[in-house]
């Protein structure tokens, strides 16, 4: 008693454009054809043929697609002039690559050179200049030697006449001494007295 019911309501609540869709009992089994044996026949009627389910049309909403409109197809030579154009940018950019990596290199190169002769430059200067140095040095040294030797030598010179003018000393101090004496033995020898020549007296 519900569930007509239900049946009754759920009529009730569909449009009336949709009439409720009646399914034919299952048919009697129909005799064997002349000629098909009996086996065959009951085969059939116990593997009856699959029965597809029909959609409830009563509930089913109907969707309204859209037609899909086929994309304009491209030529073949369009597709072949954009790859040979890709291929061709891509060469290009490929070629410009390499020039740069060269000129890159390049550079690199050429700056590594001119840091070698700069160095090279800078020590060679450095070479002479220690070299004039050294060569200043060993005439400072032979000049510091020179001077030195005549140093020496007016040392020797001065120690010379030193000694020359001792010796000269000496021998007038012998010459006077000697000369005392003689006079000495003059006067001893007259037995005069020889004029004071000091204060003593």
């Amino acid at each position: 008693m519900a569930d007509e019911q239900k049946n009754n309501k759920v009529e009730a609540e569909l449009p009336a454009a949709a009439a409720p869709v009646t399914v034919p009992a299952a048919a009697a089994p129909e005799a064997a054809p002349a000629g098909v044996s009996k086996d065959v026949a009951e085969e059939k009627i116990q593997n009856p043929p699959p029965h597809e389910d029909k959609p409830d049309d009563s509930k089913a909403l109907t969707v309204i697609e859209k037609p899909v409109e086929p994309e304009p197809k491209k030529s073949s030579s369009m597709d072949r002039d954009v790859a040979l154009a890709d291929l061709e940018k891509e060469k290009r950019l490929s070629f410009i690559r390499a020039w740069e990596d060269n000129e890159k290199t390049k550079a690199e190169n050429k700056a590594q050179k001119k840091t070698s002769d700069v160095l090279a430059w800078e020590n060679s200067k450095k070479a002479a200049i220690e070299a004039e140095l050294k060569k200043i040095e060993e005439q400072l040294e032979k000049k510091k030697a020179e001077y030195a030797e005549k140093m020496k030598n007016k040392v020797a010179a001065i120690h010379k006449e030193a000694e020359e003018k001792r010796a000269m000393v000496e021998a007038k101090r012998g010459e006077e001494i000697l000369k005392a004496e003689e006079m000495a033995a003059k006067y001893r020898a007259t037995g005069n007295v020889p004029k004071a020549t000091c204060g003593c007296f």
